[in-house]
Formats: structure tokens, C-alpha cells, sequence
């Protein structure tokens, strides 16, 4: 029989197999070779310098993707692709994750994301203490009070409520939430400064668990702002308690990353080591010229925390800046 190479090229094999092989090891050997029907893939991207992710050395590779997976990663010459994208002189990577996302209101009025989606974020993490449920009837009220440019009616109470709303009203990216410690709290407790009740914590553990069962990541706090500042570690402990009854984690914006950074990196890896969770440093930063030769200390820390056992990484701005609103910079 004859078969054709992709360049035109032909090959002619006699039928009878050589000696110790059987037919069907020849028709294995046939197609390992290039001898059947050509690959086909929805899109070939050829040439690229690939990352995978796992931290490795990039290697150059083509990628092969059908409908919305990748199929294959290696070379793929004789392939075809239903669209052919050269990427040589380029990079190829997984889609990026923003893992401190604040597109939860952008995304009701703009679901196509492309400011992100454009710079390869292809997942939305939210959660930075305010999460968008969940809600009661009074926090819907101060949340439609709070609304300046983009306005919205709030249509859910739960976490899981919000996600499906926004996903039925179309999305480009992936969506995922920590359910905020900020949002437990005014559950419970609203803007005052002082420790939940244990009728009250019981009531905030609960609101963790349904939104850890409803699919979030974990627990997230922001620990500078009001009414934010006012939980001890205590009160986050429980509550990372639960979360890590299904896996969850605890990410956090530190009670400082300035003039008590050290204390507040602390902090974090005590609730991790009592609530037995994983544990998030959001943006990962010291803040004030003074402050900035802390930063080799904070790494000696958390190094020091991870050779301990304790799961403790952290992430960090692409960009040389920071942006909040001023009361960030006021005594809470």
C-alpha cells in the first residue's frame, strides 16, 4: 500500500508485516509516524515560546485547542488548524488570574471585560473583604446608597445569586469570590467597633459556611479600612475555621503595610496556623520610604513560615504604584 506524506511525498510498504511484527503493529507504527489522516484542531497556535504555568523553563512548542481547551502542547507540523496563529517572537501562557478584582460592578454594565481580557486575564478573583453577598435587606439599602458612576439594582442576596446574575447577563471572563470578612461582619454587626457577640459569631460562621458551600474560595479581608479594622484576630480565626472545613483559604489586605508590616505578616500566619488554612498576602508591599527595607524581612518571614509547613504565598501590583482612597491613610 502507498501512503502520502503532508508534503506529497509517498511511501511504498509491502503487505506482508516483517518478521516478529504483527499487522497491527505496522498500522501503529504507520500512524505514529504520520501515515493516517492529518490532525485537525479549531486553532493551531504555531512558533510561540511556551510558559505552562509550572514555573519552568519556557520551551518552544505549538498548541493545539479545540473549542475551549488546549488539546495538545508539543510539535504539531503536521497538523492543521481551522485557524492558524503564527506567535514566533512571542509568548504563549495560560490565561493570567486577577486575583484582587474589583470588576464586580464593571462587569453588570460591561461584560466584556476587554480592558482586562486584553492584557490576558481570562479569570476574576473578587473578594478583598467586601464581597458582593452575602446581603440583607439593610446593606442592599447602604449599597445602592454608596453607587457613583455605575448604577445597578442590587437583584440578589447571596454570593452564589451574585455570580449566576452576572454570568446570565454575559460575561467574557471566569469569575470566582472569597467571601469578604467585612461583608460578615455588617451582617451582623454593621459599622460598630467592637467584638461580635458569640450569638453573633455563630450567626457570621454560619454566613461562611452557606457561601463556602454556594462554591467560594475561602475568607478575604481587608484589615486597614473601617469597619474592616475593628475584627481581632480572633474573630477571623472562626471564621477561616469554617472556611477550611472545604478547603478554603484566608487572603488578606494586612492590618498594615507600613510602620507595623512585620506585625501584621504575623498576624496572618497565626490565623493560618490556628485555622489549619492556606494563607494569601494580597499585594504584597511596604508602604512609606521608611518602611521599605522591612520588605527583605517580610520574605525571611513568610520563608520562614512555609519551611515550617504553613501554606503561605503572596501576590503583587504589575506596576510600581498602589492607589486607595485617602481614609487608607487615616487612623481607622
Amino acid at each position: 500500500m502507498t501512503c502520502a506524506g503532508s508534503g506529497g511525498w509517498a511511501v511504498k510498504v509491502d503487505r506482508r508485516p516483517p518478521k516478529g511484527l504483527t499487522r497491527a503493529s505496522v498500522l501503529l507504527l504507520l500512524l505514529s509516524t504520520g501515515c493516517g489522516p492529518r490532525r485537525a484542531y479549531d486553532a493551531v497556535i504555531r512558533h510561540g515560546l511556551v510558559y505552562d504555568g509550572s514555573g519552568e523553563a519556557p520551551r518552544a512548542a505549538d498548541v493545539g485547542i479545540n473549542g475551549d481547551k488546549i488539546a495538545t502542547i508539543g510539535d504539531l507540523g503536521a497538523a492543521t488548524g481551522g485557524r492558524e496563529i503564527d506567535a514566533r517572537g512571542l509568548a504563549v501562557a495560560p490565561g493570567f488570574v486577577n486575583m484582587l478584582s474589583w470588576a464586580n460592578e464593571s462587569l453588570i454594565v460591561d461584560g466584556l471585560s476587554q480592558s482586562d481580557v486584553r492584557q490576558g486575564v481570562t479569570l476574576e478573583v473578587m473578594g478583598e473583604g467586601e464581597s458582593m453577598g452575602p446581603l440583607n435587606d439593610r446593606m442592599k439599602q447602604e449599597n445602592v446608597a454608596l453607587q457613583t458612576d455605575i448604577k445597578y439594582p442590587i437583584e440578589w442576596t447571596t454570593l452564589d445569586e451574585y455570580l449566576h446574575y452576572i454570568a446570565k447577563r454575559g460575561i467574557s471572563p471566569n469569575v470566582a469570590s472569597f467571601v469578604g470578612a467585612t461583608t460578615i461582619r455588617r451582617n451582623e454587626i454593621g459599622y460598630a467597633d467592637r467584638a461580635p457577640t458569640p450569638e453573633e459569631l455563630t450567626r457570621m460562621k454560619a454566613l461562611v459556611r452557606q457561601a463556602m458551600e454556594e462554591g467560594a474560595l475561602g475568607v478575604g479581608s481587608s484589615l486597614i479600612y473601617a469597619p474592616a479594622f475593628y475584627a481581632k484576630t480572633e474573630e477571623l480565626i472562626e471564621l477561616c475555621k469554617v472556611a477550611g472545613e472545604f478547603g478554603g483559604m484566608y487572603i488578606s489586605h494586612m492590618r498594615s503595610e507600613g510602620n507595623t508590616l512585620l506585625e501584621a505578616v504575623d498576624e496572618l500566619t497565626r490565623i493560618a496556623k490556628e485555622a489549619r488554612v492556606p494563607a494569601e498576602i494580597y499585594h504584597l508591599k511596604a508602604a512609606g520610604a521608611a518602611n521599605w527595607p522591612k520588605l527583605d524581612q517580610v520574605l525571611e518571614k513568610v520563608n520562614a513560615a512555609r519551611a515550617a509547613g504553613l501554606r503561605i504565598t503572596a501576590d503583587m501590583y504589575a506596576y510600581p504604584a498602589g492607589a486607595t482612597g485617602l481614609d487608607a491613610s487615616m487612623p481607622p
